[in-house]
């Protein structure tokens, strides 16, 4: 790609796009008909998101997908939104607002690079392999260029890889290090296997809480693909609303999103249900990556005990286990996943801030949260519930 001129875009609705066009640029590995390594930047994703009016007017995340082509190709492009608040994003700059806004500054709206409610870690840079370089310094330029010239306070992009994190240090972005709770699969052949690798006290505290999961008077079941019923949705958008009220305000995602993704992506989504007389009293929502299972929501109308961890964590590893997936990945914040195997694993953001001396401000905190963190990680991974042998062979 040297010497030829690459020419950035923005447009508002992904309808704009060649749904082939972006997804040879988001998820290539999906070529050969298997799953991408994450859903969440695939057309069809980013599209249920916009057609259900979970992003969009009145939600805070107004699309400006931005796009790069060469010689008419589209190479690069990313889920790029004009922000007007810092919901739904996982890597939490609340406070970065509130300091700017005190000094007389103003932080909205702001530019967000991210797949919306979803704090997976994925590429976020998407690009046509073999010009991920250039792909990625095409987009990142269009992206600052376009924040100065109208006066948008700062560019970020959220759990993206570290790879990306590092070629965006490169390119003068500031990258930011957190951390979230992933579970890890070296093989195992079954549940037993994984519970032999942790500590007596442990492994019999799990197996408690399974047993005592199981007796909540009905039984538990995964259903994926075309076994997934529209009655399955209308529980668990009851679920999804009760969680979204108590922890958000209001749910993120409308009740059509539920609709578009069962016809367009329920090959990609695993729901485990907890079922009573043929009706789900709870249930947890995963999305299905071609190496990794993604636990995104879960929510109930009947409290039992140790069923929230049954249906969101141990039948999450039972699928990844069953299916060969490397690992589970069961969302944001939670101590209490270490104890069930989830250990601390780090997590990438960018970052880009128009005013000089409020970025020299923002690269001091990072500089201080990189230590605190890295710190914190090591503290809580000794924490885990695996023998130390196996603690040592999984570092």
């Amino acid at each position: 790609m040297n010497g030829t001129e690459v020419e950035i875009e923005i447009v508002q609705h992904l309808s704009s796009v060649d749904a082939a066009d972006w997804d040879a640029c988001a998820c290539p590995e999906a070529a050969d008909g298997g799953a991408p390594e994450d859903p969440f930047t695939t057309y069809r994703f980013l599209k249920a998101l916009e057609d259900s009016g979970s992003v969009g007017p009145g939600s805070g995340w107004a699309p400006h997908y931005l796009l790069a082509r060469a010689e008419g190709q589209l190479i690069a492009c990313a889920p790029l939104y004009l922000k007007s608040h810092s919901q739904g994003e996982y890597i939490f700059d609340h406070s970065w607002a509130h300091a700017y806004e005190r000094a007389g500054g103003r932080y909205y709206p702001k530019f967000q690079i991210a797949a919306p409610f979803t704090p997976v870690t994925g590429r976020r840079f998407l690009t046509l392999p073999g010009v991920e370089e250039t792909g990625m310094a095409a987009l990142v330029q269009g992206a600052v260029e376009i924040a100065a010239k109208n006066g948008i306070s700062s560019v970020h992009a959220t759990f993206c890889t570290g790879a990306e994190a590092a070629a965006g240090e490169k390119l003068g972005l500031m990258a930011r290090t957190g951390s979230q709770y992933h579970w890890e699969n070296p093989g195992y052949e079954d549940f037993d296997e994984f519970l032999a690798a942790l500590s007596s006290r442990k492994r019999k505290t799990i197996r408690k809480e399974r047993r005592r999961a199981q007796d909540f008077g009905g039984e538990i079941v995964q259903v994926t693909g075309d076994a997934i019923r529209p009655t399955h949705w209308d529980a668990f958008w009851e679920f999804y609303q009760d969680t979204g009220a108590r922890k958000w305000g209001r749910p993120y995602l409308t009740r059509q999103f539920f609709d578009i993704a069962h016809q367009t992506m329920r090959d990609d989504i695993l729901l485990v249900l907890a079922m009573r007389d043929g009706q789900p009293v709870a249930g947890a929502l995963n999305f299905i990556g071609r190496t990794a299972l993604f636990g995104r929501y879960w929510g109930c109308i009947e409290d039992h005990p140790c069923l929230h961890f049954e249906c969101c964590y141990y039948q999450a590893m039972d699928y990844a286990i069953a299916h060969g997936l490397d690992r589970v990945e069961a969302g944001a914040q939670g101590e209490h996943k270490i104890a069930r195997g989830y250990l601390p694993r780090h997590v990438h953001s960018l970052h880009w801030i128009a005013d000089p001396g409020f970025a020299k401000a923002v690269a001091q905190f990072l500089r201080a949260e990189r230590g605190a963190v890295e710190e914190e990680v090591e503290i809580l991974t000794d924490y885990g519930p695996f023998r130390k042998t196996e603690m040592r062979e999984q570092e």
